[in-house]
């Protein structure tokens, strides 16, 4: 019959669509956001309470005489120790839910058809906060290769990603403050951008290996880019638990280091060799931490040790960024896609960048 409706349908006799019940992942929501304020709250008040409770370990319960080298050890690592990792599991859990919005295909995608200048901008804010490691530096440079991604831009992503990475601004903020870890950002940033764009209009591309040229990724869309909220919290708690449970051992044995520098190490020993007026000092420290095997997780501690001791923040801050970011494990990955002379100009150029950073910091710090 004409113009009957029934229950369920519009008057157009289609059926209508059922309304959406938001109430069970409403109440999930709130839930997980609850959750995560209470955590929140938790890890506050234990941050809070780092510092009374490692001087009440050392000088109560163990009962080791104040001002003791042994005393100042302990305090340090244990201070120190929980506090690293504290702030590792908060920032690359944060960093972990931004990364779930950046995929490799979705980073190669934005960086794909740029003008160069643009790209290397783009490369290098990217490069902090996409996934990144030396196992993964040999596809991620066929990926941007395939899509045309220019060279210099990808090499400014490849200096980015490991240099400005989330555990060396997680420990420089810790131990030197948002002014040095913001500053390290920018002068990072400044290398990766500067190198990309020297090694771009080098026109280096005959030195990339032919088979390269040859590969062609196929095209995917990564689950991370239509996860749910609280798909993308669990992406964050499996950053933590994939990148704080492989760096945690480096944490303890770089903080150890310092820890043993801090209370045995003489007062301005290292002004002799690492300080402000040594005109070699910021080359001999990026030569020295080229071909060394670590990360920030073990070498930002030892910095604060070290500049406790007279080192200069240049000095440190330029062996620091030798050590991640040219890296022996990536230069070696990284021979299995390009010849040695491109392998060459990119020590060289990053390595350079880094010493003219150093002697700045040196400079007006």
């Amino acid at each position: 019959m004409i113009g009957k409706t029934e229950a369920g349908s519009c008057g157009c006799g289609t059926p209508a669509p059922a309304a959406p019940d938001y109430t069970g992942k409403s109440k999930s929501q709130k839930r997980l956001i609850l959750l995560l304020g209470v955590g929140l709250a938790l890890w506050v008040a234990i941050y809070l309470l780092i510092g009374p409770l490692a001087d009440y370990i050392t000088y109560s319960l163990i009962q080791l005489p104040a001002g003791s080298q042994l005393a100042s050890s302990i305090a340090f690592f244990l201070y120190e120790a929980p506090k690293v990792i504290l702030l590792l599991i908060l920032i690359v859990f944060g960093v972990g839910i931004i990364r779930s919005y950046f995929t490799p295909e979705k980073t190669r995608q934005l960086l794909s058809g740029k003008r160069e200048y643009v790209g290397n901008i783009m490369a290098g804010g990217l490069g902090i906060v996409t996934p990144f490691c030396s196992c993964s530096a040999v596809p991620l440079f066929i990926g941007f290769v395939e899509t045309g991604v220019p060279l210099g831009v990808t090499f400014t992503f490849l200096i980015a990603a490991p240099m400005i990475n989330e555990v060396a601004v997680v420990l420089l903020l810790g131990t030197f403050g948002w002014q040095i870890a913001l500053l390290y950002i920018v002068t990072g940033l400044f290398i990766a951008i500067t190198a990309g764009w020297i090694i771009g209009r080098l026109k280096l591309e005959r030195h990339i290996e032919s088979w390269v040229y040859e590969i062609k990724i196929a095209d995917s869309t990564s689950p991370a880019e239509h996860l749910s909220f609280a798909g993308r919290i669990n992406y964050g708690l499996n950053a933590v638990r994939e990148i704080v449970g492989k760096v945690w051992p480096y944490v303890l044995a770089g903080i150890a280091v310092g820890a043993v520098i801090h209370g045995y190490v003489p007062e301005g020993l290292m002004a002799s060799f690492m300080g402000k007026n040594v005109w070699w000092a910021v080359p001999a420290a990026v030569l020295l931490g080229i071909p060394m095997y670590s990360n920030a997780a073990g070498i930002v501690p030892i910095m604060q040790a070290l500049m406790e001791k007279g080192a200069a923040l240049g000095t440190t801050l330029a062996f620091m960024m030798a050590v991640i970011g040219l890296s022996l494990p990536e230069t070696i990955i990284l021979r299995k896609v390009l010849k040695w002379p491109l392998i060459g100009v990119f020590i060289g150029v990053v390595a350079i960048g880094i010493i003219l950073i150093g002697y700045l910091f040196n400079a007006v710090l």
